[in-house]
């Protein structure tokens, strides 16, 4: 049986050696079951151990994907199981986000620098692989995004995170709309750090097993930078469609009344922007729960530590795998495939401030610590 995570260690310069890791799903877009989880987190402690490994690079495998998302398929058929109990009861959701969470933080603090190639789609739980990465890239194929308004959930793996220390409105348009960004709208954004050609992959790496890597972290920081930079691979795409609205988006989507957001959202329809006309569109067939959802958190953790908001996004996490919405928009969009779901609430006016207060409530017995509590601030 193929690995679900290929590694592979190459010998460089010297003792030194450079490690990559490949998540290895290419006919689901190398969406990010539990067990690639599980084998990428050990290949990543194991490394970091390693004196003689110096850069890790994490890719997906194929041109079509870094990774689209999670495992949405598994979550589906655990929610089944788990009708009519409560959201801690669900094993496989306690897991998963358990697992999945704590994989996204150990990249974030990895002693080491970590070079993620975010080429093709980079959706989901591959943002939350790439968004702790020391060195992020997108190429010229790259198409990020935080589509879970189209599922009943809300941009987690540190999502939310991410989003609220974007400018004003930013996160807000970009959680409710789930509109896809490129190369240069993330560069814009500091959601990447540097943009090559999707064709150079390989001719970086060999340019990074030339190197004498320093001992020091922040020297090899530099020393993987200046190859990332180098005129050779770096390209300069064209301004991308959230730049040329950019003021508009901020005006439109900063208002602190979540409904004056979503009525400016559904106005963007009349633009003569095809992007703009699929976020008002998106976010209209969206389910306005999560809407609400996404906009209450992104207010709450503005000023959370980064464990602080995994920890805060596992509780809404577990709640979303009993309210509904998410089996739902999961069912409409993979098992049945109809793209009719039934969300509820069903309206923006019945998804009020006092309804969304039940995702924010501990699920877990009393006397149980919470899962992530171990988590360094």
């Amino acid at each position: 049986m193929t690995s679900s995570v290929l590694t592979e260690v190459l010998s460089g310069n010297g003792s030194n050696k450079i490690a990559i890791a490949t998540l290895n799903k290419p006919d689901t877009l190398n969406g990010l079951s539990l067990q690639m989880c599980h084998e990428l987190t050990k290949a990543l402690a194991q490394w970091e151990q390693d004196p003689d490994i110096k850069v890790i690079i994490l890719r997906g495998a194929g041109d079509r994907a870094f990774c689209a998302g999670g495992d949405l398929h598994g979550l589906y058929s655990s929610m089944l199981e788990n009708t009519g109990k409560g959201a801690w009861d669900n094993a496989y959701t306690r897991e998963f986000f358990d697992v999945e969470y704590r994989l996204d933080y150990q990249i974030h603090t990895y002693s080491k620098p970590i070079m993620c190639w975010g080429n093709g789609i980079v959706m989901g739980g591959g943002v939350g692989l790439m968004m702790g990465a020391s060195h992020r890239v997108v190429t010229d194929t790259t198409r990020f995004a935080m589509p879970e308004i189209t599922i009943g959930l809300f941009p987690d793996v540190g999502g939310t995170w991410m989003l609220s220390r974007l400018p004003n409105g930013i996160g807000n348009f970009l959680a409710l709309t789930g509109s896809q960004l490129g190369a240069s709208d993330c560069i814009m954004l500091d959601l990447a750090d540097f943009s090559v050609h999707s064709e150079h992959f390989q001719s970086i790496v060999n340019e990074l097993l030339k190197i004498e890597w320093s001992e020091e972290r922040t020297t090899r920081d530099l020393q993987l930078q200046n190859v990332l930079q180098s005129d050779q691979f770096t390209i300069n795409p064209d301004p991308g469609p959230l730049k040329q609205h950019y003021d508009l988006i901020r005006k439109k989507c900063s208002s602190r009344d979540f409904m004056t957001v979503c009525e400016n959202i559904k106005s963007f329809a009349e633009i003569n922007d095809p992007w703009m006309q699929r976020a008002a569109k998106t976010f209209t067939a969206g389910a306005p729960g999560s809407a609400r959802l996404s906009y209450e958190l992104l207010k709450r953790v503005k000023h959370l530590s980064l464990a602080d908001v995994f920890r805060l996004e596992y509780i809404v996490s577990l709640n979303c795998g009993v309210q509904g919405d998410f089996q739902e928009g999961i069912r409409a969009l993979l098992i049945d495939k109809d793209r009719t779901p039934k969300w509820n609430p069903s309206t923006l006016e019945e998804a009020t401030q006092q309804w969304v207060q039940l995702y924010f409530k501990e699920p877990w017995p009393a006397e149980t610590e919470h899962p992530l509590a171990d988590l360094a601030n």
